[in-house]
């Protein structure tokens, strides 16, 4: 493939590209979050180690969410007979098009079937929000406390599991990681804020321990106590029903 053809920033390590590269594929991804979203890019590059067990005329080119679902599902079920893993929360974030899911996705694929293990991928926080482009910007171009959810909580999460309780619960856990970083900047700049600075404060009352409740795949944060943001989040949420083909199986979430 030509150089002229790949995109000039993918998110990935160079090792990783070039390995893209070499296999040829039906279309080069040019956006990674949205091109290995459906699935059928990774089955493609599975179908070349392993021929017999991903048959790609089994698989989907669509892009609706039934059609990821079916991909993923297939692809989860012919990897068991490798037994072959990949990480659920970078799956999840890959299908909803979360910020560097798609990216770690690839760069654990390239690892397990190269026998390679990428420096970018060890240790690395499973934080698949746009927070890190949030802190690059200007502190008046940050998104506020609505424009956080709209942007972290997409449509299709909402589609895959439209019950009321559990997108709130994603919701509060989006806003309460937009309010940890608002009050953090305040005490990391309280010469901007005209505030008094307190680290060891910001520590103790806002950075939840990573012992408690139950993780969240989706922002890769605990979600213990956070009823107690319901008295304050403001957030609502209104029942809608999505119906999905029936032969089509779904993803774990």
């Amino acid at each position: 493939m030509h150089d002229a053809q790949c995109p000039k920033k993918t998110g990935l390590p160079s090792e990783t590209v070039k390995w893209l590269q070499s296999l040829h594929m039906s279309f080069y991804p040019r956006n990674v979050r949205r091109d290995f979203s459906s699935g059928y890019l990774m089955a493609e590059i599975f179908s070349h180690y392993y021929p017999q067990d991903f048959s790609m005329h089994s698989y989907d080119k669509g892009t609706s969410l039934s059609a990821k679902q079916w991909n993923w599902s297939q692809i989860q079920r012919s990897l068991q007979k490798q037994n072959l893993h990949l990480m659920k929360e970078a799956i999840y974030g890959t299908v909803h098009c979360k910020p560097g899911a798609a990216e770690l996705l690839v760069q654990q694929v390239y690892g397990i079937l190269t026998n390679h293990s990428p420096s970018d991928v060890q240790g690395q926080e499973l934080d698949f929000t746009d927070q890190e482009y949030q802190s690059l910007l200007p502190s008046l171009a940050r998104s506020t406390a609505s424009k956080s959810i709209k942007n972290n909580l997409t449509i299709t999460e909402i589609m895959a599991k439209p019950d009321v309780s559990t997108n709130q619960m994603k919701a509060e856990v989006i806003l309460f990681k937009h309010l940890v970083h608002k009050r953090a900047e305040k005490v990391l700049n309280p010469e901007r804020f005209k505030v008094k600075s307190n680290r060891r404060q910001l520590t103790a009352k806002y950075l939840l321990p990573s012992s408690q409740g139950h993780d969240s795949p989706a922002l890769g944060v605990t979600t213990s106590k956070l009823h107690t943001l319901s008295t304050w989040s403001g957030v609502s949420f209104k029942e809608i029903t999505v119906h999905q083909p029936a032969r089509h199986s779904q993803v774990n979430n």
